[in-house]
């Protein structure tokens, strides 16, 4: 497996492996929070996989999760100690947003501020103005996350303390954009 080496440009990413894993129940069974992380870093291909799982296309203009009206409000951005990239369902590519290190922007814990890669989910509320509606989404976005951690045995939690202020300008994001969940995801 060749290790995810992310650099100052943007990544293409392999295809999703989108047949195969842990049966459904035995995933559900196994869904957990863990705060517990190596540094050890996803492959490419363990990265396609996990962020078409949370909101790639599964078929035309349609995604692995519903969001309302069809809005497809939702964005995933990754953060790892080199960059920070936003991901780029359509061409299953991740766009180099910032180079450095964020990741104590991104979380108050240790534990989320040392591992290799945490997950920031970005509702645009001005394609989706209910919050509600977002919400329902990113629950939905980071179950999947969860459920693929599970199937792979890989560690992942969810956080609501980061620094909301600091991640969108770290992002680059537009005043309509919001931060609505971290999840951080890695290695045993």
């Amino acid at each position: 497996m060749t290790s995810c080496n992310l650099t100052a440009q943007d990544i293409q990413l392999p295809e999703p492996t989108r047949k195969g894993g842990m049966p459904l129940m035995e995933a559900i069974n196994n869904r957990h929070s863990s705060r517990e992380f190596s540094d050890a870093t996803l492959t490419n291909q363990q990265l396609s996989d996990m962020l078409w799982a949370a909101c790639g296309y599964n078929r035309p203009d349609k995604r692995t999760v519903a969001t309302a009206l069809n809005r497809q409000e939702m964005s995933a951005y990754i953060v790892t100690p080199e960059a920070i990239y936003k991901y780029e369902p359509k061409e299953n590519k991740l766009i180099h947003i910032t180079s450095g290190d964020h990741r104590d922007v991104f979380a108050a814990q240790d534990f989320a501020k040392n591992a290799p890669l945490n997950v920031a989910l970005v509702a645009d509320l001005a394609k989706q103005d209910k919050k509600e509606f977002a919400g329902m989404t990113v629950g939905a976005m980071s179950n999947n996350i969860y459920l693929w951690c599970a199937s792979e045995g890989l560690n992942t939690v969810t956080r609501a303390s980061f620094n909301q202020e600091g991640m969108k300008k770290a992002m680059k994001l537009s005043e309509t954009e919001e931060v609505l969940l971290v999840q951080t995801v890695g290695k045993k």
